[in-house]
C-alpha cells in the first residue's frame, strides 16, 4: 500500500520509512527538514510544512491509503517559550493533514501523542484510559490532535489510531525533546565534556527503543487498532542517575555527573503501561534498555569519528 510519512526525516519518521519500505510499500515523505536530515534518495519525497495548504493538493495527487503522521514541534520547553508557533504546527499542522487525507479518501491515519498528556499521573505506569492531564502547550496540542482525530472519524469515516510514545531513543536522535537526555549524555561522554544530571537524579522516565517504536507503526497501519489510544512505552522507569549510568558503561566513560539544581516543571516519574497495546495491536517492546543503548552509543561514536 502507499503510506505518507509526515515528519519523514526526522528520527522516528527516518526510521519509519525505513521499516515501511523493507516491508514492501510504497512510501512518500513529508519534512521540512527544520528539526531532521534523514533523507532516503529512493522515496519521493516534498519539503513543506504540514501546515501549509498547498499539502492538500500534493496529497490528491499521490493518495494514500495510510497517513503516519509524526512532524511536530517537540519541545515542552519551546511550546512553553511560544505556545502559538507551537500551535501553528501541533494543531493547524494535524488539522491540515486530517482534512487532506479525507478529501484524499485515505483509509486511515496514525496520529503521533506523547505521555506528556498524562501530566501528573495517579499511579505508574500510567495505563491507555487515564484521564488526560495537559499541563504544557505541547501537550496541549497533542491532546487536541487526538480531538481532531476522533472528530473526523465520527464526522467523516475517517479511521485513526493514536499511539501515546514513552520516551523515544536510539541512532539519529537530536537532543531535543525529552528523551533527547540520551543523545545528550553519550555525545558529552563520547566527548569526554562534563555531563549534568538535575535535582537529586530520582527523576523517571519510561525509556523505548526506536525500533520497538516503528513497529507499532506498522501493526497499526493495518486494520488494529481503529479509534484507539495506545501507549508505546516499557511500563519500567529508570531514574536519571541510572540513566547516566548506563550510557557511562555503554561509552566506556566515567559515570561522574555533576548534580546541578532541579528544573521548574520537570515531572518527577512516567512511565507507561503497553498492555491494551499488546492484547489490540499484539506490540510488545522487545530491545532492553543496555541492548538499545549499546546500539545507540555506536552509532553516535561511528558518526563522530567519520
Amino acid at each position: 500500500m502507499r503510506v505518507l510519512v509526515t515528519g519523514a526525516a526526522g528520527f522516528i519518521g527516518s526510521h519509519l520509512v525505513d521499516r515501511l519500505l523493507a516491508d514492501g510499500h510504497e512510501v512518500v515523505g513529508v519534512d521540512d527538514l527544520s528539526s531532521g536530515a534523514n533523507v532516503r534518495d529512493d522515496i519521493e519525497l516534498w519539503r513543506m510544512d504540514v501546515a501549509d495548504p498547498a499539502l492538500a493538493g500534493r496529497i490528491a495527487a499521490r493518495p494514500p491509503e495510510v497517513v503516519c503522521h509524526l512532524a511536530a514541534q517537540v519541545s515542552v520547553r519551546a511550546s512553553v517559550a511560544d505556545p502559538l508557533a507551537d500551535a501553528r504546527t501541533n494543531v493547524v499542522g494535524t488539522a491540515n493533514v486530517l482534512e487532506a487525507a479525507r478529501a484524499a479518501g485515505a483509509r486511515k491515519v496514525v496520529f503521533t501523542s506523547s505521555c506528556a498528556v498524562y501530566g501528573v499521573p495517579d499511579a505508574l505506569p500510567v495505563p491507555a484510559s487515564a484521564e488526560l492531564r495537559p499541563a504544557s502547550p505541547y501537550a496541549a496540542s497533542k491532546v487536541t490532535g487526538e480531538v481532531y482525530a476522533r472528530m473526523y472519524k465520527a464526522l467523516h469515516g475517517l479511521d485513526f489510531t493514536t499511539l501515546t510514545l514513552a520516551n523515544v531513543y536510539g541512532p539519529r536522535q537530536t537532543p531535543e525533546g525529552e528523551a533527547g537526555v540520551i543523545s545528550i549524555f553519550t555525545d558529552a561522554l563520547l566527548a569526554g565534556r562534563p555531563t549534568r544530571v538535575f535535582g537529586d537524579g530520582g527523576q523517571t522516565r519510561d525509556y523505548v527503543y526506536v525500533l520497538d517504536v516503528v513497529d507499532a507503526f506498522a501493526r497499526a497501519a493495518g486494520d488494529r487498532g481503529g479509534g484507539g489510544r495506545f501507549n508505546v512505552g516499557t511500563g519500567l522507569q529508570t531514574t536519571d542517575r541510572e540513566l547516566h549510568s548506563l550510557v557511562a558503561a555503554a561509552a566506556g566513560a566515567p559515570d561522574e555527573p555533576e548534580f546541578a539544581p532541579p528544573r521548574l516543571g520537570d515531572l518527577p516519574a512516567m512511565a507507561v503501561d503497553p498492555e491494551a497495546t499488546r492484547a489490540e495491536l499484539g506490540w510488545t517492546p522487545r530491545v532492553a534498555l543496555r541492548e538499545g543503548l549499546a546500539e545507540t552509543v555506536a552509532w553516535a561514536r561511528s558518526r563522530a569519528v567519520r
